[in-house]
């Protein structure tokens, strides 16, 4: 199965049974699938909203060539991942495809597993283009927490901070003015540790708010209910 939840595909294509044979298989792989018979249909909808086009190049007055021209020149639909399919399978057609931006082109005729195999492909590198290089970077003002080197620094100083306390802050920083109660603070930061008391999370707090200095006035105590990292 596929990594990101129902991605949205549209399939371009003149021969209506291969659409809905195509649309019939990749829902069967948890795709939300579309069809559109030319490309004047699927200038019609709201391409925006797909993760991936599957294009036929031979088609009517606008062919799949032209359609993909038009959709990498608007910066709405410029990030698109395209997915040629075609019976035009020369290097030159190839070329062609792939100087306008296609992912990937597909010659027919083509198995069914070949297209799975290649859509699941494109949209795990389209997937992967879209992280954000800092994802492993909480951040507050001058605060960063690297959950990755499990680093803490304040205004580029490192700050030392114990496992617990570490743990303690990404959870409030990655839910910030959540108000978290003590028995939820022990069960993700203590998880399946025995004999953990409730003043145990008092003392990390206060250690913690100290070490980070005057960001400390932003864990705040509810009192009654726990604790929350107030922005």
């Amino acid at each position: 199965m596929i990594t990101k939840q129902n991605p949205h595909i549209l399939v371009v294509d003149d021969e209506e049974d291969l659409c809905e044979i195509l649309k019939f298989n990749l829902e069967t792989e948890g795709y939300t699938v579309d069809t559109a018979y030319s490309a004047e249909e699927a200038l019609t909808l709201n391409l925006t909203d797909y993760d991936l086009l599957l294009l036929d190049v031979m088609m009517g007055e606008i062919s799949g060539f032209k359609l993909a021209s038009m959709l990498k020149k608007n910066e709405k639909t410029a990030h698109i991942p395209i997915i040629f399919l075609t019976a035009k399978d020369t290097e030159n057609d190839m070329l062609t495809g792939f100087n306008l931006g296609a992912d990937d082109y597909i010659s027919k005729p083509f198995s069914i597993k070949q297209v799975q195999a290649r859509v699941k492909a494109v949209l795990r590198r389209s997937l992967e283009e879209k992280k954000p290089v800092n994802e492993n970077i909480l951040t507050y003002n001058t605060l960063k927490l690297d959950t990755q080197r499990i680093k803490a620094t304040i205004n580029g100083e490192e700050v030392a901070l114990t496992k617990k306390e570490f743990e303690i802050l990404k959870l409030l920083l990655e839910n910030i003015n959540h108000v978290f109660s003590r028995e939820e603070i022990l069960s993700r930061v203590w998880k399946d540790e025995v004999y953990v008391l409730d003043r145990t999370i008092d003392v990390n707090i206060t250690r913690l708010r100290k070490k980070i200095g005057e960001y400390g006035k932003n864990i705040v105590t509810r009192l009654g209910f726990g604790y929350c990292f107030e922005g």
